[in-house]
């Protein structure tokens, strides 16, 4: 009997991680928004728009695929950090040693990585780029008088990553320990940015919509299996990918799991309406279920080995029980 406990204790932590979050993000991004929320015409077009990119992705070549990510992925970063940039001095310096230490160890240690002589030299002046960057920012903030939103710390964060990536995302230091950081990273952030575009029932629209969407794709047309296949070959933080906990070995090696960002997304905004709905007790309960519900799915893909599953029945199949019975319970 084969059974994976990896997959879904990282899916419960990033959902928990999440609604932990949310309270100090929320009123923030409310304020970019302007109290915006999504109607249901909106999750209907976000749906739609998630099956296109879908196939889409599919029929792009790669570059035009990794540079639109790269993008998407930087612009993410920027925004979030300049949102929270507002923080006090001290925080500011703090923020820039750090990628002083950070920028300085990688370039170091990219002269020593790489037995490529212009591949470690345009990596460690790159990184040494950023170091210099940063220590230009040190001095500014010594100066600075106001603590409002500072753009030129927002764009530490995203020049890491393009530059960590562009150098070392064919190494084992980039797979699979910086791909599943950032992917971690990437999921909670998501999760936190359209997670308050939403109210209890357009989450409830856009949750059975998507969930017949995912069925579609991965059960009857196979493009999300093509399109995943298509974008892990980038080694774009789009999947989570961990081995086996037990681990399952093959005569071809360690099994890895993968679950895509979206199905993190969809976890995760489950559980953050569900928490405003109904309150903290009832919102871990349910991230507890749709890990326990992944958990079950998971042991039988292992086991009979039918192939590609939809994650958000996977997900789905746990949440609901808990919902319907405080709804029954409320009732009664």
């Amino acid at each position: 009997m084969y059974f994976d406990f990896a997959m879904p204790l990282t899916l419960f932590t990033v959902t928990l991680v999440a609604m932990l979050l949310n309270d100090k993000v929320e009123t923030k991004l409310k304020g970019v928004f302007e109290e915006r929320k999504f109607g249901f015409w909106d999750a209907l077009l976000l749906v739609g728009a998630i099956s296109v990119t879908v196939w889409l992705i599919v029929f792009i070549p790669q570059m035009a695929v990794m540079i639109v990510f790269l993008f998407a992925y930087s612009t993410l970063l920027f925004t979030f950090t300049y949102i929270f940039s507002n923080f006090q001095k001290f925080g500011a310096k703090l923020f820039c040693i750090t990628f002083l230490i950070t920028t300085f160890l990688i370039g170091a240690i990219t002269l020593f990585i790489f037995t490529e002589k212009t591949t470690a030299l345009y990596g460690t002046l790159t990184f040494f780029g950023i170091f210099t960057y940063a220590f230009l920012a040190l001095l500014y903030e010594e100066n600075r008088v106001s603590t409002k939103e500072r753009w030129y710390l927002a764009v530490l964060p995203p020049a890491l990553f393009i530059s960590l990536y562009i150098f070392f995302s064919r190494t084992s230091l980039w797979f699979p320990y910086l791909l599943n950081l950032y992917g971690i990273v990437f999921a909670v952030l998501i999760i936190l940015y359209l997670g308050s575009l939403f109210t209890w029932k357009t989450t409830l629209f856009f949750a059975g919509a998507l969930t017949f969407m995912d069925i579609l794709l991965v059960l009857f047309s196979g493009a999300m299996v093509s399109a995943a296949t298509h974008v892990s070959s980038l080694r774009l933080p789009v999947l989570i990918t961990l081995p086996t906990v037990p681990e399952i070995a093959t005569e071809y090696g360690k099994i890895y799991m993968s679950l895509g960002l979206g199905d993190f997304f969809f976890a995760g905004l489950l559980a953050l309406q569900t928490l405003k709905k109904f309150g903290k007790e009832l919102a871990v309960l349910s991230a507890m279920g749709m890990a326990a519900s992944f958990f079950a799915f998971e042991a039988f893909l292992l086991n009979y080995r039918p192939g590609a599953f939809p994650g958000t029945l996977m997900i789905i199949s746990g949440w609901i029980p808990f919902v319907l019975w405080k709804n029954l319970k409320h009732k009664r």
